[in-house]
């Protein structure tokens, strides 16, 4: 297949990511490909062709099953687009495992840090190496990522730290999840906190490691918050939804970030939210919700 830039969503068959590879799929060339990803082949399929056939679709659109948790299933996929096409230029690091108020954030720890974090870790080392110059690699994060939402003696763990620290920490935690320490070490009950910390952690890890070349080509790497999003995952938590975005709205900011050409040193490696940056050091521990949700 001959194709000029090639973008990829993972966790694209509904949500936000499905709102992404639309979008890309509307803003990109008839010689792109973007590659709409998942776990579910059927759902995959059947989401691939509802965009490719969508009135607004430009580029070419393809599915693929990629589970996110199979870390040697990411760097094999990294390495077929790196062998088949010469590397990737938009990579969305997108897949989440829906939380739901009905089950213990404990009893769900495993598949979602499995899905939000050592995913990322594997996306960032898989993909990071096969960007091409003047690529995008995002993380899809939250405002929740920001440092400050940490209790103060956890911080020095994220803060600064490499890609290797970042996951010990990460699986430091996870253990104290296993062996009930979790709340005495100082780790926030919801998943969300610690989990998001460390995405956007793995992301300046890697990025201040890339930071001098990537900006001399162009290329972006960095955390993205798209603000609050109406979605199934968002849904059980939240009682007031008159400001949230759809996920065709959501997509939009972070859509741009992607394809504006040239990059803002100031956004390098940082958590962005609507064009801006979210300060590393910002945010407070949660208090109201940790008592709200299911310990």
């Amino acid at each position: 297949m001959n194709v000029a830039r090639i973008a990829l969503v993972t966790g694209a068959n509904q949500g936000l990511g499905r709102a992404l590879a639309e979008g890309l799929a509307a803003r990109m060339d008839p010689a792109d490909l973007v590659l709409l990803t998942g776990r579910n082949a059927r759902r995959v399929a059947d989401a691939a062709a509802e965009v490719a056939a969508a009135s607004g679709t430009r580029s070419q659109v393809q599915g693929r099953v990629l589970d996110v948790a199979d870390t040697a299933g990411i760097a094999d996929f990294a390495a077929e687009l790196r062998d088949s096409y010469g590397g990737v230029d938009i990579v969305f690091s997108n897949a989440i495992t829906r939380l739901t108020p009905d089950r213990s954030q404990s009893a769900m720890a495993d598949e979602f840090i499995d899905v939000s974090n050592t995913a990322t870790h594997a996306i960032l080392r898989s993909f990071g190496p096969i960007l091409r110059p003047g690529g995008r690699l995002l993380v899809v994060a939250s405002t929740l990522g920001a440092l400050g939402h940490l209790p103060e003696r956890l911080r020095p763990l994220f803060d600064g730290a490499t890609l290797d620290q970042v996951e010990e920490a990460v699986e430091t935690w996870r253990g104290a999840i296993h062996s009930k320490t979790a709340q005495e070490a100082g780790w926030p009950r919801w998943l969300n906190v610690p989990s998001k910390v460390a995405q956007v952690a793995a992301v300046r890890a890697v990025a201040a490691e890339r930071r001098d070349s990537d900006l001399a080509s162009g290329t972006l790497v960095a955390a993205v918050c798209p603000g609050m999003v109406d979605t199934a995952t968002s849904r059980p938590w939240f009682s007031d939804f008159s400001h949230a975005q759809t996920p065709a709205e959501a997509a939009r900011a972070v859509l741009d970030l992607a394809l504006t050409p040239g990059i803002d040193p100031a956004l390098y490696g940082e958590l962005i939210r609507f064009g801006q940056v979210v300060p590393w050091y910002s945010g407070k521990p949660p208090v109201e919700q940790d008592l709200l949700l299911t310990p």
